[in-house]
């Protein structure tokens, strides 16, 4: 009897430990079939609206990868989103959390604020590509950045208000990160020698992006007679900006940066959008345009657009930052396998040259962090009978003829 409950026990003991290790087998191993990505955006709070596209973006894009053969090594992309509620404070503390699992690379966020808090939490890695075009990393660093630099855009703009002959231009920019930069970027443009006698401001406004109104900034902008209106602001604050606009009857072609050009906004603000309103974007915007493009540009923007169109939405530039960086990234996650390291993934990004990505043709050592410069920009006006961006000039600025 005892030796018949030692079998039983020694039985039992064995098909445990079988259960145990086949449990132990079969987990890690569905684990590994993955290669997680800490994305963090705004998903709530006042840039949700850019958060929220960039999100679906980037979900697309980890569907067409998979499609497409994952990120090598037989792994499946798997993007971990968080949240940071449009707050810089909390954008750090997922930062934080993120690098405790020492990732090769993270995410996010989408505006100046957030991915300047960020940043100072990567000097020694992981790689970080932020998604918005407003922030200026230094060369060699382990952080990157999306888009035609917003100072780049600003150069654009101005170049094509300037031969256009709108010479005499008012300026309205936010007192918060974005606003900032954009005032940065408009000085840089105007001390450019081609603008610097060329150009002048007749008036520079300020506004804090909580205002309810800026009716005293706009009155005072046209009095000044200006010929053209910069408006450099980002979300639910332009339109406060435009409403402004409107109620004052400025009627000049109004500029303002592409963190604006969703088609969200442009259904919400219909009723009181300026009658000639420009905004400067990246490549991206010429898709479907019939506008001339390098072939390796346009076999990239096929293939976005057609993922967008498979899933019925229309992509705006919420959907235009987050796809180039990653497909990038995968490219170097193939290259050198789902164990790279952030220092392969940061040196291959910054030498990689003649990627052709929706917003240009990447050249990283050209244009450091960043990888596309002011000839990958060009001027769109928004048609309201189209419903769409249309493309004006020609890359840099310069009007179409």
């Amino acid at each position: 009897m005892t030796l018949r409950r030692l079998t039983f026990a020694a039985l039992a003991l064995s098909l445990l430990g079988a259960g145990w290790l086949l449990a132990a087998d079969v987990s890690p191993a569905k684990a590994a079939d993955t290669y997680d990505i800490n994305v963090i955006l705004p998903l709530t709070g006042g840039a949700s609206f850019l958060g929220k596209s960039e999100q679906q973006s980037l979900q697309l894009g980890e569907k067409w990868v998979n499609e497409h053969g994952g990120v090598g090594g037989g792994k499946q992309l798997r993007l971990i989103f968080h949240d940071d509620q449009t707050s810089p404070q909390t954008a750090v503390q997922l930062t934080n959390q993120a690098l405790a699992g020492h990732p090769a690379v993270i995410f996010g966020s989408a505006l100046v604020a957030m991915c300047n808090a960020m940043a100072p939490l990567v000097q020694n890695g992981p790689m970080m590509y932020c998604l918005s075009p407003g922030v200026h990393p230094g060369a060699g660093s382990y952080v990157f950045t999306c888009s035609v630099s917003t100072y780049d855009l600003a150069k654009t703009i101005m170049r094509y208000f300037r031969m256009k002959g709108w010479t005499n231009i008012a300026v309205l920019t936010s007192t918060d990160a974005s606003g900032q930069d954009a005032s940065k970027g408009i000085n840089i443009a105007l001390e450019l020698p081609e603008n610097k006698t060329a150009m002048k401001v007749v008036a520079w406004e300020h506004f804090t992006p909580s205002d309810v109104s800026v009716a005293a900034q706009i009155e005072k902008i046209k009095a000044a007679k200006p010929q053209a209106f910069i408006a450099w602001t980002t979300g639910a604050p332009v339109a406060t900006v435009f409403k402004g606009v409107v109620q004052a009857g400025l009627d000049v072609p109004v500029a303002t940066t592409d963190g604006n050009m969703t088609y969200a906004q442009m259904t919400q603000y219909a009723s009181f959008l300026p009658k000639q309103l420009y905004i400067p974007a990246a490549h991206w915007a010429t898709h479907g345009s019939g506008a001339k493009q390098d072939a390796g540009v346009q076999k990239a923007q096929e293939a976005w657009d057609a993922a967008y169109k498979a899933a019925g939405i229309n992509p705006d530039v919420a959907s235009a930052h987050p796809w180039d960086p990653l497909m990038i990234v995968v490219e170097g996650l193939r290259k050198f396998g789902p164990n790279a390291t952030a220092q392969q993934l940061r040196d291959y990004v910054g030498h990689l040259k003649g990627y052709a990505g929706i917003n240009g043709v990447y050249d990283f050592e050209r244009e450091a962090q960043r990888g596309l410069t002011v000839t990958d920009a060009i001027v769109t006006t928004w048609d309201a009978t189209k419903k769409t961006w249309v493309p004006v000039s020609e890359p840099a600025g310069a009007p179409m003829k």
